[in-house]
C-alpha cells in the first residue's frame, strides 16, 4: 500500500474507518517520516495494544462461563450486590444472564469503571442480556435482619425478578440459601467473571440513580456525591441533622449520632 501521496488528514480518516489494520498498511505508516504520520502511528499502536489487553482480559474473565457452556449449561446468572457498606440507602443486587455470544470489551468490576462508562455499559447490558433482575432491601429491613442476610435476600429477589430459571448462579463471594439451582461463589468475582461484572454494573448504576433521587428528598446530606457512604461530608450532615428514614440505625456511625 502506497500512502506517500496521501495527506495526513486522509490517512487519519482511513485509519478511523478501518476495524482491522492490515500489516502492510501499518508497515507503510512506520516507514513514513512525516511527523504527523509518525504521531498517528504511535496512536494506532497504542490503540492496538489497548485492544489486545482488553481482549486478553475478556478471554480470562470468560473462562468460567465457557467451561459451564461446555458442560451443557445455558442460563448462567451473574449475581452481585452494591451497598453493603454505606450508612444509608438500600442494598441492591442484580442478576444478569448474558447470551453466549455477548461481548463487551472493557467490562469489569463496576467500581473500576468511570461513571460515564458504567452508564454506557448499563445500556448495552440491559439491551442485550437474556434476562436482568434487580432486588432491593431497604434500611429498616437491614436493621431488622443484618446486612449479610439483607444481601442474600436482595440476591434471591433479583433471581426471582429475572423471570427465567438459572442453570447456575455465579455469585460474588456469597452463598445464598434458598436458591433452587447450582451456585458457584467466586471471591472477587466482579473482576473474574463477565457475568458477575455485568451484574455489578447493573446494581451500581441502579443504586447510584436511586441515591441521586434521595438527594432531592434530603438535600442536606449530599447523597448524590457519596451514595450513603461514610464520607466526612456525610458524617458532618449526620452530626448536624441526625439520621433520615433511609439511614441504617444499627450501623455504629449512625447509632452514635442518632
Amino acid at each position: 500500500m502506497n500512502i506517500a501521496g496521501m495527506s495526513i488528514t486522509e490517512i487519519r480518516e482511513l485509519i478511523e474507518k478501518l476495524d482491522d489494520i492490515p500489516k502492510d498498511f501499518l508497515e507503510c505508516l512506520r516507514k513514513d517520516t512525516r511527523k504527523g504520520v509518525m504521531a498517528l502511528t504511535r496512536q494506532l499502536q497504542a490503540r492496538q495494544e489497548r485492544q489486545a489487553r482488553l481482549t486478553a482480559m475478556w478471554d480470562e474473565m470468560s473462562r468460567t462461563e465457557l467451561m459451564l457452556y461446555a458442560q451443557g449449561k445455558r442460563h448462567l446468572f451473574g449475581i452481585d450486590e452494591v451497598g453493603r457498606g454505606p450508612l444509608a440507602g438500600p442494598v441492591v443486587a442484580a442478576a444478569v444472564c448474558l447470551p453466549p455470544d455477548f461481548r463487551l470489551l472493557g467490562l469489569n468490576d463496576s467500581k473500576k469503571l468511570p461513571p460515564d462508562v458504567r452508564e454506557a455499559y448499563y445500556d448495552v447490558i440491559m439491551r442485550d442480556a437474556l434476562a436482568v433482575g434487580i432486588g432491593m432491601v431497604d434500611a429498616p429491613r437491614i436493621d431488622e435482619i443484618n446486612i449479610l442476610e439483607a444481601t442474600r435476600e436482595a440476591m434471591r429477589q433479583a433471581v426471582e425478578a429475572a423471570g427465567i430459571t438459572p442453570d447456575v448462579c455465579l455469585i460474588d463471594a456469597v452463598h445464598v440459601p434458598g436458591l433452587a439451582c447450582e451456585q458457584l461463589p467466586i471471591i472477587g468475582g466482579d473482576g473474574k467473571s463477565v457475568s458477575i461484572a455485568a451484574a455489578s454494573v447493573i446494581a451500581k448504576v441502579t443504586r447510584d440513580r436511586l441515591m441521586a433521587e434521595y438527594a432531592r428528598i434530603y438535600p442536606e446530606y449530599g447523597f448524590e456525591k457519596h451514595a450513603g457512604y461514610a464520607t466526612e461530608e456525610h458524617l458532618q450532615a449526620l452530626e448536624r441533622f441526625g439520621p433520615t428514614p433511609i439511614h441504617r440505625l444499627t450501623f455504629g456511625r449512625v447509632k452514635e449520632r442518632a
